[in-house]
């Protein structure tokens, strides 16, 4: 036989990818179910699905290229006079089986069964086959992921669709689409749309459940006197008041603040960190040089 490569049309750097595609077409293109009567395209289907045998296996096609097997796939050095050739006994027997060993289905098969399933064959070529399922990663933003909202989303074959994102999703959860994937065949069931889905951080809120964490911070004033500040929340800045002393470091509630899933919402959990300005304050310096309190912050560290 001619050389594998040279029989599908492909280089020998091929990928498998492109081995499978050359296979496929030029099976179609010859095989006899579409070609009935001609010889010509009987014999070429055969040199094709031999050359496929090769070349389409990991295991042959490394030993071919190796020099460890010729183009019929008998082992370098091999005396065919001495095995039957020219239709003696043994002679190699160019036949087309849907079916691998004890009834199992080859590599062929499952391509030529995806082929020719409207051409009549037997076999699992007329059973009903499930679409293809596809799995997609997805990332989303924190606040789609709290509120909730739609994405479309494209897939694998060029449609797309809408996705609703449930409120409350959390980082590494998947949402399953049913029967949105790709087609079945003979009257099979669809396939199904996998999504994983990645939550992008917030740059200031940090998710623990349904409750989240908020670092606010507050003027040296307002840490000592008291007062009221605005606090953001996922559903627009609400009013926290401040009372007189508060330490860098107090965590206050917010009930009702968090994230809204299942029915039920979690918290907005507010802590303090006193911020002195950017930039030096002569004000400040001066008073805090006339400041005649003395006190060890880092008593509870001993």
């Amino acid at each position: 036989m001619r050389d594998p490569y040279e029989v599908l049309g492909v280089s020998k750097s091929a990928s498998e990818a492109e081995i499978k595609k050359a296979f496929r077409t030029l099976a179609k293109k010859h095989h006899p179910d579409t070609s009935k009567g001609d010889e010509k395209s009987k014999q070429r289907f055969q040199e094709i699905n031999s050359a496929y045998e090769i070349v389409g296996d990991k295991e042959k096609r490394a030993k071919f290229d190796r020099g460890e097997i010729d183009a019929n796939g008998n082992p370098r050095g091999f005396d065919p006079r001495g095995h039957g050739a020219e239709g003696g006994p043994g002679a190699r027997d160019f036949h087309f089986s849907w079916g691998g060993p004890e009834g199992g289905e080859t590599a062929e098969g499952d391509i030529f069964s995806e082929l020719f399933s409207g051409f009549g064959g037997r076999g699992r070529r007329n059973q009903p086959r499930r679409g293809e399922s596809y799995e997609i990663a997805l990332t989303v933003s924190f606040e789609e992921a709290a509120r909730g909202g739609t994405r479309r989303i494209l897939l694998p074959e060029g449609r797309d669709i809408d996705v609703r994102i449930p409120a409350g999703l959390k980082d590494g959860q998947q949402i399953r689409l049913k029967g949105q994937g790709g087609p079945g065949g003979n009257g099979g069931p669809p396939g199904d749309v996998m999504l994983n889905i990645a939550v992008a951080p917030h740059p200031f809120y940090t998710r623990d459940g349904n409750d989240l964490r908020l670092d606010l911070p507050v003027t040296l004033k307002e840490a000592v006197l008291g007062g009221k500040v605005n606090v953001p929340t996922l559903t627009g800045a609400v009013t926290l008041t401040l009372p007189p002393g508060s330490n860098s470091g107090t965590v206050m509630r917010l009930k009702g603040k968090g994230i809204t899933a299942g029915g039920a919402s979690g918290d907005l959990y507010v802590k303090l960190v006193v911020t002195l300005p950017e930039k030096p304050d002569a004000e400040l310096t001066k008073f805090a040089e006339g400041w005649k309190t003395e006190y060890d912050p880092r008593a509870k560290l001993k």
